[in-house]
């Protein structure tokens, strides 16, 4: 049997068991005739598939549907007691958010503001709309928090505008926050932003927004046609910005031109320009990047720059400037565990045993690559701390979480292929569950094929813990035969399709991923022709057993490629394996320096996950298992490569 022909029977009994007075057809043809009407403003036809629904657990989102068609009714009881229901599920919190929302724009505070304690999921237009009924009664109090949200580098909501036109006159936000948040909305890249910021400066200090469009669109050319001898705050700004997004280009580019003009700029300027640059040097692995950092010096180093300068000191084996480059950071960024470790390793090697093995110590108790990595510092074997739960649930136990409306909704929602919504409320319904209601609900879900929802509950116990629903492995049995053909662990292969699917038969990325293997299309039709898969179509990638042959090919493919190195097979099939190839050094290096400093953000957490889950697997496998440090290995130099780049990027 085909693993797409496995019928999902524990869900459709389930179900069953769970909704007896309602066939599950039926239900789901209501549903859709209520959200099909509530979009094309059927409001007859809605209102007869609502009273269908009026005792399903599908219910809430009817009654949403046409209560949002009727926002202008003079009678708002309809709405008041919709909100004051007590029913556990987001839509009635979206709703909330959405009328306060045609509350603040029509100024209606007094109404506003008795709504708005309930909200538990805000947004910033929904924090402007609450700082502007504040002002109503407390002017200065509303104008010094907006002051807060003035500091973002996106653009906000039309609900700020008047409350930071005002905080601007009066003075609240000076001429020097103006500039600031100009240069955060520089590094996000949106010079629509920082071009509607110059209206904001006075005019004395006022430029021409065409110069944020050229250092934009051309930036060496800004650099060059221009002189900055007597340059003024707003054409130095714009100097930075081209600097900026030529230093992402080339570092060496970049550097040369600020040899040119930089004694032009101010002290600051100086420092902040040489903080950009070494962070577009370490970002691209330049030796240069910690010499540029220490130029900038610690005061003028955002929380990511301090992270990529630990980077840099990372690939210069320069364990002295590790350590003082976290030492660097806020006490916040330093508690986390990618830091705590490597201050950790850098005490170890610069001599001051106890320290580092107390951090080793805190770390190791933590279920996660750090924690891993931690433990076998100290000794500890791959796996070990692995704990699973105390108990069995009893058939009451999930009866009784089965039986929550909010997970019933959870259930129907995610069959009908609407995962957005099941996810939402499967997030609301768990949101304050103890370990042992997680662990229950992981339970359901599994036995639901439900295995991300299933993985998510598990994965949030905190002293309770079952590995088993942390680490599902379904269709086990069926991939034998695709791992044994492409010889590859399989304790290897269900690291990688935890992290890419969560196990989601049919998941789809942003980019086009598809399926359990989460393959692009067009690394499936390379693979297929390579296979000499015959027929073979666009349509079948979302099959699952020609979705895992495929994916299991390529990773055989990834993997022959680097030599059977676990690090680099799996940075290539998520990144492609030209970029694998370029992350590494002109040295071997240690492979966990390797995975901490690709430069991919996506990609570094990912290699991260797919190793420590490598280890988890092998362990509930059975199978002997290598340390999670061992298995990281040595990452040979580029100019050790002789495979040929002969696959598609993922």
């Amino acid at each position: 049997m085909h693993l797409n022909q496995i019928p999902p029977m524990n869900f459709i009994l389930l179900l069953i068991l769970a909704l007896p007075a309602f066939a599950l057809a039926d239900q789901e043809s209501d549903f859709r005739s209520a959200r099909d009407s509530f979009r094309v403003g059927n409001i007859a036809r809605l209102d007869a598939a609502t009273a269908r629904l009026k005792d399903s657990p599908l219910e809430p989102y009817a009654t949403y549907y046409r209560l949002r068609m009727r926002w202008d009714a003079k009678d708002t009881a309809p709405i008041k007691s919709f909100l004051a229901r007590s029913d556990e599920t987001p839509v009635i919190d979206q709703f909330r958010g959405e009328w306060l929302k045609y509350l603040g724009k029509r100024e209606r505070w007094s109404e506003f503001e008795q709504e708005f304690p309930h909200l538990v999921t805000g947004d910033d237009e929904l924090s402007c709309y609450a700082l502007q009924a504040l002002r109503q009664s407390d002017a200065a109090g509303a104008l010094a928090k907006v002051r807060k949200l003035w500091f973002n580098g996106e653009e906000l909501p039309d609900s700020c505008t008047p409350l930071f036109t005002e905080a601007l006159k009066q003075g609240i936000i000076a001429e020097a926050d103006v500039w600031q948040r100009m240069r955060m909305a520089l590094e996000r890249g949106n010079t629509s932003l920082a071009k509607n910021l110059i209206q904001h400066l006075p005019k004395a200090h006022q430029f021409l927004p065409a110069d944020l469009s050229m250092a934009a669109n051309n930036p060496l050319r800004f650099l060059e046609k221009n002189k900055f001898e007597h340059a003024g705050t707003g054409r130095r700004t714009a100097a930075l910005f081209a600097l900026q997004r030529l230093a992402r280009q080339s570092p060496q580019m970049a550097y040369a031109s600020w040899e040119k003009i930089g004694k032009y700029f101010t002290e600051e300027e100086q420092r902040y320009f040489f903080g950009t640059l070494g962070f577009a040097g370490a970002w691209a692995h330049d030796d240069r990047a910690l010499g540029w950092f220490a130029a900038a010096g610690d005061e003028a180093l955002n929380p990511k720059q301090l992270a990529w300068r630990v980077r840099a000191a990372l690939r210069a084996q320069d364990w002295h400037e590790v350590w003082e480059s976290i030492n660097a950071m806020s006490s916040s960024q330093q508690s986390e565990g990618v830091w705590r470790y490597w201050k950790a390793r850098a005490l170890k090697v610069l001599g001051r045993t106890a320290d580092a093995e107390e951090l080793f110590a805190t770390l190791s108790s933590e279920y996660n690559f750090y924690g891993q990595l931690a433990a076998e510092e100290l000794g500890g074997a791959p796996g070990a701390g692995m704990i699973s739960a105390s108990y069995q649930a009893s058939d009451a136990e999930i009866e009784a979480i089965q039986s929550q409306p909010s997970i019933q909704r959870t259930l129907l929602l995610y069959n009908m292929n609407f995962r957005t919504e099941a996810s939402r409320e499967w997030a609301w319904a768990t949101r304050n569950f103890s370990d042992r209601q997680l662990l229950i609900a992981a339970e359901v879900a599994k036995r639901n094929q439900m295995y991300d929802r299933s993985i998510n509950a598990a994965d949030r116990t905190v002293s309770l813990h079952d590995f088993n629903l942390r680490y599902p492995a379904p269709y086990r049995e069926a991939m034998q035969g695709d791992l044994l053909k492409n010889g590859l662990e399989e304790a290897w292969v269900y690291g990688l399709m935890r992290q890419e699917s969560r196990f989601t038969a049919g998941a789809k990325s942003d980019v086009g991923a598809a399926g359990l293997m989460q393959i692009m299309p067009a690394t499936a039709r390379w693979a297929a022709k390579r296979m000499g898969m015959k027929g073979y179509r666009k349509g079948l990638i979302h099959q699952l057993d020609v979705n895992i042959t495929l994916g299991t090919y390529y990773m055989k493919t990834v993997f022959s490629q680097f030599n059977q190195n676990p690090v680099l097979a799996s940075a290539a099939y998520n990144a492609g394996p030209t970029r694998a190839r370029q992350w590494r050094g002109t040295q071997p290096m240690e492979g966990a320096i390797y995975v901490e400093t690709i430069p991919f953000d996506e990609t570094r957490d990912y290699v991260k996950k797919v190793m420590s889950n490598t280890i988890y697997y092998s362990k509930l496998f059975g199978q002997t298992s290598q340390s999670l440090k061992h298995r990281l290995g040595i990452i040979a130099a580029r100019n050790m490569d002789t495979q040929p780049d002969n696959s598609d990027e993922q």
